[in-house]
C-alpha cells in the first residue's frame, strides 16, 4: 500500500471552514451593499444561525462588520485595507493582457492593448492572431483618436480635459468634416454600445473592433481591441468577435475591481 504524501493530502483537502466563510464574504461582495443575516444566509446557501457563527468571527477580526443602527452586515474595516492594497499592487496592463491573449486563442484574430498617452493612445502589448495581415500596428506606436477604433474608445471615455490637446491636432483641417455634432454623436455611440467598429481606419483593408477595461483604482481606462482582415467581416462573424470582446473585457474589469 503506497502511503499519501501529507503535504498533498493536505492542499487537495483544504480547509473546510475557510472555504466556508469565503462563501459568507463573497454573499457579501455579490450582495452590492450591506446585508441582512437572512439575505447572507440565503445567498450563501447556509442556515442563517451557521452564517451567524462565521460573522461573529469575521467580525473580530475585522473582515466584516455590523451596523448598530440597522443590524445589516457590511464588509469591514480590514477588508477594506486589504482589497485597496490589493488594488494598488495590481498592474492593469498584465491583468488586461492575460485577457487579450485569450480572447486571440478564442477567436485566432489579433489583438492589441492600448493605454493613454500625453500624445494619444499607445500600442503596449499585440497578440498575434492566425489569421495574416497585410501590416500590423508596431507595440508603442501612437494611434490616432478619430480615425482608429482605440483612439474612440478614448475620446468617448476619457474626460474632454484630457483628449482635447491631442483632439485639437487632429481637428485641423478637418472641422467641416468632425463637426461638433459628429464628436457628440460619436462619443454617445461608443458609449452607449460599448465598443467601436472602424474599417480601414488606420490600415486599408482592416476592421478593428474596440472596447474599454475599467478598474477600480484607475480613472484611465485601458483599451482592446481585435483586428482582423476586411475579406472576413461578415456580419455573422463580426457579430461573434463583439461578443467575445464584451466578455473579454467585462472579465478584465471584473478581475480589476471594476463595478459596473
Amino acid at each position: 500500500m503506497t502511503e499519501t504524501d501529507p503535504r498533498e493530502s493536505g492542499e487537495r483537502q483544504g480547509i473546510q471552514s475557510v472555504e466556508t466563510a469565503m462563501r459568507v464574504l463573497l454573499a457579501l461582495e455579490n450582495g452590492g451593499g450591506a446585508l441582512s443575516l437572512s439575505a447572507i444566509a440565503q445567498a450563501s446557501g447556509m442556515q442563517p444561525s451557521k452564517v451567524h457563527r462565521y460573522l461573529v468571527s469575521l467580525g473580530r477580526i475585522g473582515l466584516t462588520s455590523q451596523d448598530p443602527a440597522s443590524g445589516l452586515y457590511d464588509f469591514g474595516a480590514a477588508m477594506r485595507r486589504m482589497g485597496a492594497e490589493s488594488l494598488r499592487r495590481t498592474n492593469e496592463v498584465a491583468v488586461a493582457g492575460g485577457h487579450t491573449a485569450r480572447l486571440r486563442d478564442r477567436t485566432g484574430h489579433s489583438v492589441n492593448l492600448a493605454v493613454w498617452g500625453d500624445r494619444g493612445p499607445i500600442v503596449v502589448s499585440w497578440a498575434y492572431g492566425t489569421r495574416p495581415l497585410p501590416l500590423t500596428v508596431r507595440v508603442g506606436a501612437t494611434l490616432p483618436l478619430l480615425t482608429s477604433s482605440v483612439g474612440q474608445v478614448f475620446l468617448a471615455h476619457l474626460p474632454e480635459s484630457l483628449t482635447d490637446e491631442v483632439l485639437g491636432g487632429e481637428l485641423r483641417g478637418k472641422e467641416t468634416e468632425w463637426t461638433s455634432e459628429r464628436l457628440a454623436a460619436t462619443r454617445a455611440q461608443v458609449r452607449a454600445e460599448g465598443h467601436v467598429v472602424t474599417h480601414g481606419g488606420v490600415i486599408p483593408g482592416i476592421i478593428s473592433v474596440a472596447a474599454p477595461v475599467f478598474a477600480a483604482n484607475d480613472p484611465l481606462p485601458l483599451a482592446v481591441s481585435v483586428v482582423l482582415p476586411e475579406s472576413l467581416g461578415t456580419p455573422d462573424h463580426l457579430a461573434e468577435v463583439t461578443r467575445e470582446l464584451h466578455e473579454a473585457v467585462a472579465a478584465a474589469s471584473h478581475e480589476l475591481g471594476y463595478l459596473s
